[in-house]
């Protein structure tokens, strides 16, 4: 990209923007605007408000380059309004995880950000839709959706790794194992008490390999399911995947589709998307190849357990 081709919309959200992400965001910026480009910077208000953003820079036929600041909520949303629109995104990584932006490598180096956009290198990037709401990285059934709902109820603005302790810790020794029915493509796969994870990114929280098979631009999602009824299992269960050996167990089930459906047979129906309460069961997940562009540093894997680590205490 050159100055001359257009200006570069800075969708900021001012919530993530701490420690490490703010000399990100502005160091970026700084670096742009002495190679001359015009940078427009706009900060959410809301997760609509950032839907809203993009909407106005897709249209913008000026608008070059959506670089979006925030969690996996605050970019997702924004690349919501991107689908098929042909213009690039560019990430750059705040909010708690940011699974996305660490699944394409990115890391807390400025240099990162800097040779990516020298580069201009872009992956086709594929959506998840769950009903009528699109979701970019992983979608959660049970344990976890339950940790998701836990935290919204008692969160009041920006949270990170400490604030889950409490929700992860208080759901892991009261968590009923409620029985779900999971469909793979119109095959029933398991009907019973399991943890379900759907998505299209290898790696999930702290840099587990839960859908460790997972491409974001094979058009197909993974699905893995934790046959689970008791705490012993469940936890012989998280060592397996630490390990990344989980696959190989008879108590876990893995599988590929393009159509995955998620019902509750009893009891709790909550799901979270990307870390934020989900619909209620059932619905369907579905793919969208390709469905937006976005630049990644190239030749870069995944950002691993060390990174992620770091970024919780910058």
């Amino acid at each position: 990209m050159n100055p001359d081709d257009g200006y570069i919309c800075y969708i900021v959200n001012p919530s993530s923007g701490k420690g490490s992400t703010n000399r990100l965001v502005w160091g970026l910026r700084e670096y742009l605007q002495l190679r001359k480009f015009d940078v427009r910077v706009s900060f959410t208000k809301s997760l609509e408000h950032a839907q809203q953003l993009g909407r106005d820079a897709v249209a913008d036929d000026k608008c070059k380059l959506i670089v979006v600041a925030g969690g996996d909520g605050t970019i997702r949303d924004v690349a919501t309004m991107m689908i098929n629109s042909g213009k690039p995104l560019l990430p750059i990584p705040g909010g708690t995880e940011n699974l996305l932006a660490s699944e394409l490598g990115y890391d807390e180096k400025l240099a990162t950000l800097q040779e990516a956009f020298e580069e201009g290198y872009a992956v086709d990037y594929d959506l998840c839709t769950a009903g009528s709401k699109v979701f970019a990285s992983i979608a959660g059934f049970g344990f976890d959706a339950e940790i998701v709902k836990r935290l919204a109820m008692s969160r009041s603005g920006n949270i990170d790794h400490m604030d889950y302790f409490w929700p992860l810790w208080r759901t892991f020794w009261t968590y009923k194992f409620y029985p779900f029915k999971v469909e793979v493509d119109g095959e029933l796969i398991y009907d019973g008490p399991c943890l379900v994870f759907v998505g299209n990114l290898s790696r999930y929280a702290m840099g587990l390999h839960v859908l460790k098979n997972a491409d974001y631009s094979d058009g197909l999602l993974d699905v893995c399911v934790y046959k689970c009824k008791n705490h012993f299992v469940f936890a012989s269960q998280i060592l397996m995947t630490i390990l990344k050996m989980h696959t190989g167990i008879s108590s876990v089930i893995y599988r590929q589709g393009k159509k995955i459906k998620v019902s509750a047979i009893d009891g709790n129906s909550a799901s979270e998307l990307d870390g934020d309460p989900g619909p209620d069961l059932p619905f369907e997940i579905g793919i969208i190849p390709g469905a937006v562009k976005i630049i990644a540093p190239k030749g870069k894997k995944p950002s691993g357990i060390r990174t992620r680590f770091i970024r919780m205490f910058q």
